[in-house]
Parts: C-alpha cells; structure tokens; sequence
C-alpha cells in the first residue's frame, strides 16, 4: 500500500460505520450530560515500520488515568479550527510539530462515557520523528503496527455492564498495553476504512515511503 493509495483511503468517507458513533442509538443514553467537545490526532505512521501512534496517559491525570489514547484534549475557544486543536494537543503532549504532520481526512465523532465527544482528526507522518512526551500528561508512546490494524481477526468484542445495560466495546491485542474504549472503536473504524476488498494478507503489506 503505497501513500497516494494510502491518502485516498483516509480520504473517503465511507457510508457505514463501525462502533459507536456520536449519531448512534448507542453512544445518545452512554452519556446524558452536557459533551465537552475534544480533538485527537490519529498519527498514522510510514516507513520502514508502519503503524499507528499511541500514547499511555499519565496515572496522575483527572480523566482517562493510565489509559491507551491518541494524542488530543479539548477543543478551546482560542482554537481556529478542530485540527488546530488536534495538532496543538499532539504537540502540548508528544512534542509533534505541526509541520511535520500531513493531514488527511477526519473519522466521525464519537461519545464517551465520561462526557466528551471526540472528533478524530486523521493524520500522516514519518515513522523516524523523534518525540517528547509531556512528563505531567504522557507515561508512555507506542505504536500498534499496521499489520495487526489490518488484521480482521485481531479485535475481540466484549462486553460490561455499564449505567443500566450490557454494552459492548472493542479490544486491540497488544504485549504491554490494554488498548480498549473510544480508542478501540476508532481504530476498528480506521482499519475498516483502510482494507481494501482486494486485500488477501494483511500481515503482508507494508507502507513505503515515496
């Protein structure tokens, strides 16, 4: 899978939807507050080792403590844009400068239980950058290699109980990190998007630099 076909992947939007969307019966009762609205910044890696960027948020912050994100926070009022947002937060907390970021596209937003509602922001970068993570917001970066985002088998549905119902959520294989919730169900929307019909291994392809 070469960049220009790479780009006009991330490009289209496609007409379904995987996991819960902000629109869908699922995500309107999972919160019944006001929504903060929030920006992350879906780093989608090339090169020599393709994947996508994650991060381990701190264990000391207010929300989300300790858990698999993509780089992102609120939108705020000084914020001319929701990619601005995205890309100020990417590089408030993993050092991105937004030079270095080709922005490719958007993926619907999504509700969480905690109160926000995220709009992911699809990006391309090299796999070769050098990162800081914010000590105060990031424990960790990792990637999820492409190989496994490709993979149909590799997400396992499961499911709790959570304000008055059994919900279902998604769960991504990873050795060190539990990569579940919103974050999930973007990347199984990021990897719908991605696979093409005509793909037959998964495990094969490799994104070249041009």
């Amino acid at each position: 899978m070469d960049l220009t076909t790479l780009r006009e992947r991330l490009a289209f939007v496609p007409s379904d939807a995987i996991a819960a969307l902000a629109t869908s019966d699922d995500a309107l009762d999972l919160n019944r507050g006001p929504l903060v609205s929030a920006a992350v910044l879906v780093p989608i890696l090339h090169g020599d080792r393709p994947g996508v960027l994650l991060t381990k948020r701190s264990a000391q912050l207010k929300s989300h403590a300790g858990q698999v994100a993509f780089p992102g926070g609120r939108i705020e009022q000084s914020d001319l844009s929701i990619e601005a947002a995205a890309l100020r937060e990417a590089e408030e907390e993993i050092g991105l400068h937004p030079d270095q970021v080709e922005l490719v596209g958007r993926l619907p937003d999504y509700v969480t239980g905690s109160g926000f509602r995220i709009a992911p922001v699809l990006a391309l970068l090299p796999d070769n950058l050098a990162l800081r993570p914010s000590e105060a917001e990031v424990e960790a970066i990792f990637v999820l290699p492409l190989s496994v985002l490709l993979d149909p088998a590799a997400p396992e549905r499961r499911r709790a109980h959570f304000r008055g119902r059994m919900r279902e959520f998604w769960v991504w294989p990873h050795p060190d990190h539990y990569i579940w919730g919103a974050t999930a169900a973007i990347l199984v929307h990021l990897a719908h998007r991605l696979r093409a019909h005509d793909i037959r291994d998964a495990g094969a392809i490799a994104v070249a630099a041009q």
